[in-house]
């Protein structure tokens, strides 16, 4: 009997003509999970984490396996109890669900658009994609618990369908009237749900010209804008602007046979290109505005990024597939972004391959190489996000951290518009799905993208035609060559039999067959046919997580070198598996083990000779997902839960309190978090000046967001909102508003969780800087509004002090200098209450500077001065030197020259006392601008340099505007004070 399943919109299923009950939600969403990925295996561990996200019950597994049972029961009624299921096969540590064409609407949607590809006939192609996308009916598998719908696997299939519409608009409009207008009914619905989505926007513009309905495209052009422009603080990108340019220069002709719509002008340009055309000027103007270019404008990055890993001291065969990459590379006439997928099982060998080949043609690509782990896989679930990717590499292709925009959509355009008309070679790795890696290609030819997932990315190959390798396990001649490339042949040679029994036992695994090898040359007196009689008497199964068949045997290859350790390495190598981020210090991995650095150093030296973790750079460790979870299972099964949640414990108080140690060397009077003290065992990191704390801070930076999430997540919310708040300055500082508003966003949900009402105050008030970052006014005074209550709930002036500080100077940046003063009044008055001299004077330095900021100059210096006097009673330099500071930038606005200097030089005494050196810079950038402005140009040169060595020192990103006023010469009016924003940059 015929067995049908839907799963483009509610998941529903039939036998014969009768449609079934799919039973209880867990079950269903296994369902959903299966049909999502058809004739694919799917391992037993992602079902878990699909079904239960991070916090899985002991017996899991086994519900996967009852869900199972009675899913082929219901499918199959008549089966015998022993049978083979014609649905749900057991597969690779997993199950599979096999459908066909017939059996599951997402396989007949694919096979539709893949016969829309290959469609030379525009009006064909449209009806081909019209008949797919009347499959949909609503978000893929809905119906299910949101929490398992947000698996990735559904959003990518959702990316299917958002994909097709817009190919369907594409071909629509080459095309007649009829397929316009039945795509116009998808398009709209599309666009209604994507409001942000330029490129769809663009199509729906399009279209509703070419059927007639010009007013109603520009009216979409405008909604679109506004939008833009409110959430997220940026204009239309070129192809929105292109499609509104078309509109209204009314660059369609119509036929007089078709009225409602007709053929285009020769001259319209395909709606699929990212880019405005070579020569609008647009993509070099806006480089050229970040200081990019070299001086003569070739199109060449300044410092062009290299940022591969390490190239593979040894690699051993894949002749095959390297001979079927490098017919991917792209040629002088490509047409678009070559793009190569390569996938497989953990440990099989994507990275290595993905790097080898990538140094292979390194040369290809003169403007630079661009390297990112996405962490799609990472077993503590801290997947690297698209923005986080994004804005790294700006950082790598140089754009000054002020010159960020805020905002996903509006960093990725400006990322697209460095690498047009640049040959640059990128590596995604660890992708989990396509979604993960699309904001991160380049809209433009000449570049080629290398991208390694577990996962088949249907949708590049779809959408984007990429090129699609999956990599098997090595075949035991390659396997055999592997050990002797390790193990030298002369040993491989004594003994044939036994090193083709090792590649036998290891399955061909590349990452099996490194541990093995790592711990044979570390022993080379051990014979090769002890070592294969070990691993032939290992037993095990990695089944539990890993999904993939050979990964029984890796498990036996890792268990031989764990089993060798010293039970203090073997501890340390459990514990490591509870780390967050992708590499480890050493002070992080001995707080973790409740060691001291010294103590754990050999440890670690341990786990790195017998190849289970490696040091990517002197002091730093990290292993491969698979090791990890390895780590992971053995932890779990030989450490008791008290015992990993001390560790765990020990792990957050470590990134806590240093950073807040690291934060207190950053600004030292800066009114901050009084911690309690970490938990015994815990090794607090300290710093000897700003550079090393910015050192450390930058090193750690993905590291400690994944660690406010995970506390967290985890059960340590405490800790999470405290570390919020104390990375929120350094976050500011570094521009990273995105990342702000998430950590701030986690920080708020965790102290709600507890009931924490200051937990709460801090987050909110965080939360209420960040969205004003971002432009979000609204938000931004809802949660500073929010902020003000909680704080003066917990009877907290300073608090609420703060919170106005914080409104007043988001009022000045939307240059409602009277609404800022108001809130500096209220500002005043609490501080006061609360017996804080230090606030007091800051909220007077801050109204002197509101003061300058209206041209209030003598106004400006009484507040500054007033200022001044009470740093000065009190003994707070830093506050002090920021008054100087302020009554200089006065002086030097009333065009009082020497007064101006002598402030400065006040305050560049007091901030080198303080050794806080980026103020010291700030200042000495304002030397800059007065000496200029007094006509000693070689001595403002000289101020200028000493403020960019300090900077480049500690990777500032305004840096990029000292290099600009040296490059240029300065322009006659450098008095703005590009420094100022650093002093003034949060309250």
């Amino acid at each position: 009997m015929h067995t049908r399943f839907t799963v483009l919109g509610p998941l529903r299923a039939w036998r014969g003509g009768i449609e079934l009950e799919l039973g209880p939600p867990k079950q269903r969403a296994l369902l959903a999970f299966l049909l999502a990925q058809p004739n694919h295996p799917v391992g037993t561990h992602e079902i878990v984490d699909a079904l239960w996200s991070q916090n899985p019950p002991d017996s899991a597994v086994n519900v996967v396996h009852r869900h199972i049972g009675a899913l082929r029961r219901l499918f199959e009624p008549d089966m015998p109890s022993r049978g083979t299921s014609r649905w749900l096969v057991r597969a690779s540590g997993g199950y599979r669900l096999d459908a066909d064409l017939e059996s599951l609407d997402l396989l007949r949607f694919r096979h539709l658009r893949e016969r829309a590809s290959g469609a030379g006939d525009p009006a064909e192609a449209s009806e081909l994609l019209v008949e797919a996308l009347t499959l949909w009916r609503g978000p893929t598998a809905s119906g299910i618990a949101p929490e398992v719908r947000a698996h990735p696997a559904f959003g990518a299939v959702d990316g299917e369908h958002l994909a097709a519409v817009k190919h369907a608009a594409e071909r629509a409009l080459e095309s007649g009237r009829e397929p316009r207008a039945r795509v116009l009914v998808t398009l709209r619905q599309a666009a209604a749900l994507h409001m942000l989505d330029e490129e769809l926007q663009a199509r729906l513009i399009l279209m509703l010209a070419a059927t007639g309905h010009q007013a109603e495209a520009l009216d979409v052009y405008r909604t679109v804008r506004a939008r833009l422009t409110d959430d997220l603080g940026v204009q239309p990108g070129p192809e929105l602007q292109a499609a509104q340019r078309r509109v209204l220069a009314q660059t369609y002709v119509w036929d007089d046979s078709d009225p409602a719509g007709g053929t285009r002008s020769a001259d319209h340009t395909s709606a699929d290109a990212r880019t405005e055309p070579a020569g609008s000027g647009r993509e070099s103007a806006t480089t050229e505005a970040a200081g990019l270019l070299d001086p003569d404008h070739r199109g060449s990055l300044v410092v062009p990024p290299a940022q591969l890993p390490a190239k593979l001291p040894s690699f051993t065969g894949r002749f095959d597939e390297l001979t079927r990459f490098r017919e991917l590379l792209p040629g002088s006439s490509a047409s678009g972004v070559v793009i190569g997928v390569i996938g497989g099982m953990a440990g099989v060998g994507k990275t290595a391959l993905a790097v080898h080949w990538a140094h292979q043609v390194a040369d290809r690509f003169p403007d630079g190489q661009l390297y990112v782990d996405l962490r799609g896989f990472h077993p503590s679930g801290t997947v690297m996000s698209p923005a986080e990717a994004i804005r790294s590499f700006l950082d790598a292709l140089g754009v000054p951290t002020q010159r960020v925009p805020a905002g996903l959509d509006a960093q990725a355009a400006l990322y697209r518009s460095l690498l047009a008309r640049r040959r640059v070679l990128i590596v995604l790795d660890n992708a989990r799905d396509t979604e993960h890696v699309r904001p991160l290609l380049p809209g433009a030819p000449g570049c080629l993208v290398v991208v390694t997932s577990r996962h088949q990315l249907y949708g590049l190959v779809a959408a984007e035609g990429a090129y699609s390798l999956t990599l098997d396990v090595l075949g035991e001649d390659d396997a055999v060559r592997f050990l002797s490339d390790r193990l030298g042949p002369e040993r491989i040679a004594r003994d044939p039999g036994a090193a083709r029994a090792i590649a036998a036992a290891c399955d061909g695994l590349p990452l099996a067959l490194a541990v093995v090898s790592a711990r044979a040359a570390i022993n080379p007196a051990f014979p090769l046919s002890g070592i294969a009689e070990e691993l032939a008497e290992s037993e095990g199964s990695l089944h539990a997580f890993s999904g993939e068949a050979p990964a029984a045997d890796a498990r036996s290859a890792f268990s031989w070198s764990y089993r060798l350790l010293s039970p203090e390495a073997a501890r340390v190598f459990r514990l490591l598996a509870l780390h967050p981020g992708a590499d480890c210090s050493v002070a992080a991995a001995a707080s973790m083990a409740g060691l001291s650095r010294a103590e754990v150093r050999p440890l670690l030296a341990e786990l790195s000779r017998a190849h289970l973790v490696s040091e990517t750079e002197p002091g730093r460790f990290t292993c491969h997902e698979l090791l990890r979870a390895y780590g992971s299972e053995l932890g779990r099964s030989l450490d008791a839960p008290p015992e990993r949640r001390a560790a765990r414990r020990r792990m957050f108080d470590h990134y806590l309190h240093s950073a807040h140690a690291a934060d207190s060397v950053l600004a030292p009077s800066r009114e901050r978090l009084t911690l309690g003290p970490p938990v015994a065992g815990t090794v607090v990191s300290e710093f000897a000046d700003q550079a090393r704390a910015v050192e450390w801070l930058e090193t750690n930076r993905s590291v400690l967001l994944a660690a406010v999430e995970q506390s967290a997540r985890r059960g340590f919310g405490e800790q999470s909102w405290q570390l919020a708040a104390t990375i929120e300055l350094y976050l500011d500082r570094g521009g990273r508003r995105q990342e702000q508003f998430v950590a701030q966003t986690t920080a708020a949900r965790a102290a709600q969780g507890l009931g924490d009402v200051r937990g709460q105050a801090h987050a909110h008030r965080a939360l209420g800087f960040a969205n004003g970052r971002l432009e979000r006014w609204v938000d931004a005074a809802g949660h500073l509004a929010r902020a003000l209550d909680l704080f003066a709930y917990v009877g907290d002036r300073a608090g609420q002090g703060r919170v106005h500080r914080y409104a007043a100077f988001l009022a000045n940046a939307r240059g409602r200098h009277e609404e800022a003063l108001e809130h500096y009044a209220r500002a005043g008055v609490l501080y006061r209450e609360a017996g804080r001299r230090s606030g007091v004077a800051s909220v007077a330095n801050e109204v002197g500077w509101t003061y300058i900021l209206t041209g209030r100059y003598r106004e400006a210096l009484e507040e500054c001065g007033r200022a001044l006097a009470v740093h000065q009673d009190i003994g707070d330099h830093n506050g002090a030197a920021a008054a100087w500071d302020s009554l200089g930038y006065a002086h030097h606005h009333l065009h009082e020259h020497d007064q101006a200097l002598t402030c400065y030089e006040r305050a560049l005494e007091l901030y080198r006392a303080i050794r806080d050196r980026s103020l010291e810079a700030d200042t000495l950038v304002h030397i800059g601008d007065t000496r200029y402005a007094a006509g000693e140009h070689e001595r403002a040169a000289d101020a200028w340099r000493q403020a960019l060595d300090i900077l480049d020192g500690i990777g500032h990103p305004d840096a990029e505007a000292v290099r600009g006023k040296l490059k240029d010469a300065v322009a006659a009016g450098a008095g703005a004070g590009a420094g100022a924003g650093e002093r003034a940059g949060h309250p």
